[in-house]
């Protein structure tokens, strides 16, 4: 039996990698013999590059960047085989990185993001995983494409500063000093989200409150957004504004677009994809996914979910899920291609408990599906 486990993260317990490790662990004490193929997987955001790296066998490599206040901090990303590479926005350009005091959506830039977009550039990359959750940033991505060559002149004809402002002040925009690396590169975006750039549900009324903005400064920012949306299209011939997921780590998501090409995925499709799931897959017999917690929304692009419906996708095998928590609504899975959900609490305790325990309740799901399986292969 050739098995496949390929789960999340259990947020606050457990990373995905070691969540795949126990349930193997369990499973080997009735299937010894199996083959087993562990498979971190994260869906585009916190924890992305080293899943990635963990299935591809990369390298991660650390520079200097422009932090999202404009002084420097170390950044991460991961080089791939096949001249690939993955990037976490939030390594250069996160909210984490800005102390709460000094939270201001108008100055923060996402300018070391593009440094690690040139750094994977340099290193030979030509396809590039971006994820774009956790930013600090309300810009549309310029402080981005400045780093990489591309200039916004006010209307004296003078470069705009860093910062979400600034983008009220773009009079033209000058893409001839673009990095020509770009255009022979394929950039995916992996975006969760589909808020468009502005109004009400755009970046600026829904995310820029946590990242430090009042209600005047939201609608400053909504403006800035427009204007430089408008920008864009009068002279890169781009419309950005509609696209569900523009409106992604403060407009990021239409500023890769616009700028760079871009093409904006579900972030666990993006994953899959670069991790080359589908052949990882096709020799398996069974596929083991999980994550913390399983209810209604972990249709809506979980890694659950993203799992299941690849692997039905190319093969018709068992896909079960070994959760910490089972919730409302969970039986929406049943119609998108996992087969069981069976939880690792097996008894009545508190979250603290079944956190504190996680490793030792995985190893024992493991175990438990595993004499399941036993059960079921003697029946048959």
């Amino acid at each position: 039996m050739r098995c496949i486990i390929a789960t999340d993260s259990f947020k606050g317990s457990n990373t995905a990698e070691r969540v795949c490790e126990a349930i193997q662990e369990g499973m080997v004490k009735i299937f010894p013999e199996a083959e087993y193929v562990i498979v971190p997987i994260a869906d585009g955001g916190e924890g992305t590059t080293d899943a990635v790296l963990k299935v591809t066998e990369g390298e991660k490599r650390t520079i200097t960047v422009t932090g999202p206040l404009g002084e420097p901090v170390e950044a991460s990303f991961g080089l791939l085989p096949g001249g690939r590479a993955v990037i976490e926005m939030a390594e250069a350009s996160g909210l984490p990185l800005v102390p709460e005091d000094q939270r201001d959506p108008l100055k923060t830039t996402t300018y070391g993001t593009g440094e690690l977009i040139k750094a994977a550039l340099e290193a030979g990359c030509e396809e590039i995983l971006i994820g774009i959750g956790g930013s600090a940033t309300n810009d549309c991505g310029i402080g981005m494409a400045q780093a990489l060559g591309v200039s916004f002149l006010d209307a004296a004809g003078k470069e705009v500063g860093f910062g979400g402002a600034e983008a009220a002040r773009i009079a033209r925009i000058d893409i001839s000093k673009l990095d020509p690396r770009i255009a022979a590169t394929r950039i995916l975006v992996a975006c969760d989200v589909t808020n468009p750039l502005c109004g009400p549900k755009g970046a600026s009324a829904t995310y820029g409150p946590q990242k430090g903005a009042d209600r005047q400064m939201v609608e400053q920012l909504d403006a800035a957004l427009a204007h430089c949306a408008q920008v864009i299209e009068q002279d890169l011939q781009v419309s950005i504004a509609d696209i569900p997921g523009s409106g992604a780590a403060g407009g990021l998501g239409g500023g890769l677009v616009g700028f760079l090409g871009g093409e904006l995925q579900p972030g666990i499709d993006a994953v899959l994809s670069i991790v080359q799931f589908d052949t990882l897959v096709k020799d398996a017999d069974l596929v083991i996914t999980g994550e913390g917690k399983l209810d209604h929304q972990t249709v809506y692009g979980k890694v659950p979910a993203g799992v299941a419906q690849w692997t039905k996708r190319v093969k018709d095998i068992p896909v079960i899920a070994i959760v910490g928590d089972i919730g409302e609504g969970f039986e929406a899975v049943y119609d998108i291609g996992i087969d069981v959900v069976i939880s690792t609490v097996n008894k009545a305790m508190s979250l603290a408990e079944a956190m504190d325990r996680s490793r030792e309740l995985l190893v024992e799901g493991g175990e438990r599906v595993a004499r399941l399986l036993r059960v079921g292969t003697s029946l048959q």
